[in-house]
């Protein structure tokens, strides 16, 4: 008989065009290091979003605004994805592009309210009582059915734990024993029962039973220290925008029309502003009584300039409201006209009165060094073989051209050099590749020499 090992079926994680950023990579006093967490360069920006961290974290930075502003392909993105992972997964990052504003199903600003929404977190304290322990007994007590008929009913059930301190009896409703027949509950598994909602959660099997079988796909717990009956303190983690969603859907019944309405994938529905208030209401009263805390996330909009006059004017309003995150806008446009509008040209398509509020970060163009330094980042992301003769032509290439293009080139090289038999890229294969695709200014340039020959 042979025994296979399994291979994971869970998918290998996607190279994205930011999977090697992991935080803004600064030392314990806040200064930029040249060159860590997959950042390069940039070093004033970096401190500027160092310092804007700490006042996330300390709580001092709600409603507030910045911009990232810069040339395409200086890292803005970056920039706004590095603070998303110094805050850590615990503090809501929410991100959006300007564009995505213009639904066919809702209003802009109501897409615009909800990734508001998304961005703030509420952290809820809960404690609830809970029975838990091994299953030492469980008889279902039945009686006759009092609708008449031969069957008899379970009435109540009867539960055995046991813990390391020691056992408790309990008599259960019979919703319950539905539950644990759910859970496929035997004796000898651990379990935790919610002694308010009488809700049945199944660890896995004693441990003083792990040596039954060689082979078993069971997970084996020990057995829980401490009294059966205890209080325990659960943390949950959830947004507004899930509060929003959760009370804006009609609860479904039994029957077979919400059962339908659950499958089908419903349209956008818009929530309404009483409902967002009653919730807001509710949020703060928890929060008075201490049973939750707010906690304030990032809402990233990214191509700011594609807003419109309209999403600028409320903008206004949702970052002066008591409950609003933090706001990271990011361009690339220099001065030009506001969506929306005829002839106003403002500093990166905002209106004066909006950039007032923001505070700017600069993103610079990078240097020829530091873009062989992202270049070498990005190959090992890839796992693509370079020497370094070869990195330094692409990032003259890239100070030609752009660094996103010499970053587009990598692959195509490398499949060429595995084309050609190679382990690594050479500056063959870069040449080759180069000549065979164009970047934006030598296109632009042919466009130029030839406009004749293309169509007006």
């Amino acid at each position: 008989m042979k025994i296979e090992e399994v291979k994971s079926t869970t998918k290998t994680q996607r190279i994205a065009s930011h999977s090697h950023i992991k935080g803004l990579g600064l030392d314990e006093s806040g200064y930029a290091i040249q060159s860590a967490a997959g950042l390069v360069g940039q070093e004033l920006a970096r401190e500027a979003a160092g310092v804007v961290v700490e006042l996330i974290k300390s709580k001092k930075m709600a409603g507030r605004a910045m911009l990232l502003a810069g040339p395409p392909g200086t890292g803005k993105t970056a920039l706004a994805l590095a603070i998303a992972q110094e805050l850590g997964s615990k503090v809501p990052f929410c991100p959006m592009v300007g564009s995505e504003v213009y639904s066919t199903e809702i209003k802009k600003t109501e897409v615009l309210m909800e990734n508001f929404r998304r961005a703030i977190g509420l952290r809820i304290k809960e404690t609830k009582e809970v029975y838990e322990g091994e299953v030492t007994e469980l008889t279902p007590v039945e009686t006759e059915n009092p609708m008449g008929g031969y069957g008899k009913t379970v009435s109540h059930v009867v539960i055995g734990l046991k813990t390391a301190k020691g056992t408790k009896q309990l008599k259960l409703d019979p919703s319950i024993y539905e539950s644990l027949q759910k859970e496929k509950v035997e004796v000898g598994d651990v379990i935790y029962i919610e002694a308010n909602s009488g809700a049945v959660k199944r660890q896995g099997r004693s441990d003083s039973y792990a040596t039954e079988f060689d082979l078993e796909a069971e997970e084996y717990v020990p057995l829980p220290k401490g009294d059966v009956h205890k209080k325990k303190e659960v943390i949950q983690d959830v947004t507004l925008h899930d509060l929003d969603i959760a009370n804006a859907r009609p609860q479904g019944g039994q029957d077979i029309m919400s059962m339908m309405g659950q499958l089908m994938k419903p349209k956008k529905t818009e929530i309404t502003d009483k409902l967002r208030k009653e919730i807001n209401k509710v949020v703060n009263k928890y929060i008075d009584q201490g049973i939750a805390e707010l906690v304030p996330g990032v809402l990233f909009i990214d191509e700011v300039h594609m807003l419109d006059i309209e999403c600028f004017t409320y903008l206004h309003r949702a970052l002066e409201s008591t409950i609003a995150p933090i706001v990271i806008f990011a361009t690339n446009r220099g001065k030009c006209t506001i969506r929306g509008t005829e002839d106003i040209v403002a500093p990166h398509g905002i209106p004066l009165d909006l950039l007032d509020r923001v505070m700017i970060i600069r993103t610079l163009p990078y240097s020829q060094e530091e873009m062989v330094q992202i270049l070498k980042i990005r190959s090992q992301t890839e796992g693509i073989q370079i020497d370094d003769e070869s990195l330094a032509q692409l990032g003259q290439v890239g100070v030609k051209t752009t660094l996103r293009y010499s970053v587009q080139l990598l692959t195509p090289s490398n499949i060429l050099a595995k084309i050609n038999g190679k382990d690594a890229i050479t500056s063959e294969e870069i040449d080759e590749i180069n000549k065979l695709f164009y970047d934006a200014k030598s296109s632009a340039k042919i466009l130029a020499e030839q406009e004749d020959k293309f169509m007006k």
